[in-house]
């Protein structure tokens, strides 16, 4: 194999290799320092400092690079590697999350029909209660925006970089009853474990059985003072007793969620009737 040499510093690369990777950055540069420039951008790609590799680009086609000193360089092309990076990492959270609705803590509004405390989301929108491993619990009436308003909270997270999981509450049960047949059950919990806030959606619609009442315990006991848990309901908190049904279960589950837990307690008609 042939072998050219790259930069400065006579790094050896193969010349199918070199020239496969030139071909692939066109710029409109001044000819007496295009070569170089064009090694060093292909081997920016080849590390995969994408941030770099277009902010070196930006800078050579506004020919910006010349007035710029060697620190000034260095760090333009650092920030934007960092820059880039954390966008990817925000992209891969927001991904993983599979939130129910897109949507941002700038979007929420405070109508007076809604009663949503103001000062207490406020609070919430930082996302310190997930470091501080903090639940909150959200209950309304079907419409009043609980989802969203968890899925905001759930955005606000992943913003701050944290790991964090959207499930309706019925197809988790489904989830973990296919994972058991199949011998993933473990793993699945093992994974609901590590992330950072869990957003539980609709619970109490439906019934629960002995199985997913035991699941849910397994599940919160494991985040319990490690982990926060968003849960949403149509039903007041003081009714989830009922819900449970099992007194044992219930007792144990509640004095992990509830005690000392955010309140978000919405009035009002579905806002869906408005759309």
């Amino acid at each position: 194999m042939q072998y050219g040499r790259c930069g400065q510093k006579g790094i050896d690369l193969p010349l199918k290799k070199k020239n496969q990777r030139e071909k692939n950055i066109q710029l409109n540069l001044p000819i007496n320092y295009h070569s170089m420039n064009q090694q060093t951008l292909a081997l920016l790609g080849e590390l995969k400092l994408t941030g770099m590799q277009q902010m070196f680009i930006h800078l050579l086609e506004q020919r910006k690079a010349d007035a710029l000193t060697a620190d000034e360089l260095l760090s333009m092309l650092v920030q934007a590697e960092w820059e880039e990076r954390q966008q990817q990492r925000l992209t891969r959270l927001l991904k993983a999350a599979r939130f129910r609705y897109q949507a941002a803590v700038a979007e929420i509004t405070f109508p007076a029909s809604r009663q949503l405390d103001k000062n207490t989301f406020l609070r919430l929108s930082d996302a310190g209660f997930v470091a501080r491993k903090e639940n909150v619990l959200i209950t309304g009436p079907t419409g009043v925006g609980k989802s969203f308003l968890a899925s905001a909270l759930g955005h606000q997270a992943c913003l701050k970089g944290y790991k964090v999981t959207y499930f309706n509450v019925q197809k988790l049960f489904s989830k973990l009853q296919l994972a058991k047949s199949d011998g993933t059950y473990l793993k699945e919990i093992n994974r609901i474990e590590k992330q950072d806030l869990l957003l539980l959606d609709d619970f109490g619609l439906q019934p629960l059985t002995a199985t997913h009442r035991m699941d849910l315990l397994e599940i919160i006991e494991d985040r319990h003072g490690r982990r926060s848990t968003i849960i949403c309901s149509q039903f007041p908190i003081a009714n989830w007793y009922q819900l449970i049904e099992d007194s044992t279960i219930a007792d144990a589950l509640l004095d992990r969620l509830v005690h000392g837990a955010h309140r978000l307690e919405m009035k009002g008609e579905s806002m869906r009737k408005n759309h």
